[in-house]
């Protein structure tokens, strides 16, 4: 026969899960709406080499919004998460009409700030902005979009590496996004544009800025300095494979070694951001210095 205090610990444990009952509710249902942009967006992150990235990112963004938990003044906003779920909806199934996935990826981020805003409301968005902009970054850019972008950074890789390599005294003649050297010509094609690395750069600058830098303006100077340094670092991972193939061999713009200088350029160009950052925060500890004289 049961006691009393059985009796009360059943009680409680049932209020417990009907407490938890409309999180689940809302989860079961926020993933069945968005199973289809879901599973494609982490097939492309499995099979697409331009969208690899957001296998590390995704963990990351999970990671930081657990790190930086929720906020203790919190509190629910339902008329502006409703809002908000309302739109993510409506764009989902336009989106789906259109079998746009750009779009339809988006409507799962503005769906999930909807969901938040209804339960913590929009400040626990705020407070967790840093995850939410790297899931942004995980999503691949669209074809078109891409496809924009490429073409002028090849063109502008590609001058900036001929020029580097008239400078060092490579006979080099540059027509459109091919280098001619003696005997050879070197393609700068859409893999070696840069964008890759950009991407890749971006999210790191966001990362880096977000974790280590204390003003949004010092955030904003990191990411947006990582546009330059990842264009002159390519250019001159164009510049030392016409180098390489014109001084040692032509093997040397193929194949496993050209692929080692893409990854060896990139740890440049992250060591440089790092020593940007570095920098950064130098000068923002003594503006804080600074401030706190000011107001002794």
């Amino acid at each position: 026969m049961a006691t009393t205090a059985d009796t009360v610990a059943s009680i409680r444990e049932d209020r417990d899960f009907l407490g938890y009952a409309p999180y689940i509710l809302t989860a079961v249902a926020f993933l069945l709406l968005f199973a289809r942009p879901l599973t494609l967006l982490v097939r492309d992150w499995w099979h697409d080499p331009d969208a690899g990235h957001g296998l590390l990112l995704f963990p990351v963004a999970i990671w930081l919004a657990w790190k930086a938990g929720l906020r203790r003044d919190r509190a629910p906003n339902v008329a502006l998460g409703i809002a908000l779920i309302v739109v993510a909806v409506g764009i989902r199934y336009l989106s789906g009409l259109a079998a746009e996935l750009f779009t339809m990826r988006l409507s799962m981020v503005l769906g999930l700030v909807g969901v938040i805003t209804f339960f913590a409301g929009f400040r626990q968005v705020l407070h967790w902005w840093l995850p939410f902009s790297l899931f942004v970054l995980s999503i691949p850019i669209p074809a078109v979009l891409t496809n924009a972008l490429a073409f002028p950074l090849q063109l502008k890789a590609s001058a900036m590496g001929a020029w580097l390599l008239e400078h060092r005294h490579v006979p080099a003649r540059l027509m459109g996004n091919v280098i001619l050297l003696p005997g050879r010509q070197l393609f700068v094609t859409e893999a070696c544009s840069g964008l890759r690395s950009l991407t890749a750069l971006l999210a790191l600058g966001l990362l880096v800025g977000g974790i280590w830098l204390r003003y949004p303006a010092s955030r904003a100077f990191l990411v947006f300095i990582t546009l330059p340094v990842a264009i002159l670092v390519n250019a001159f991972r164009v510049f030392l494979t016409g180098f390489l193939v014109y001084y040692v061999s032509p093997e040397m713009g193929e194949g496993f070694m050209h692929l080692s200088e893409g990854w060896l350029l990139f740890v440049i160009a992250f060591l440089i951001l790092g020593l940007m950052t570095w920098g950064i925060r130098l000068l923002e500890r003594r503006i804080s210095r600074k401030q706190e004289a000011s107001h002794a």
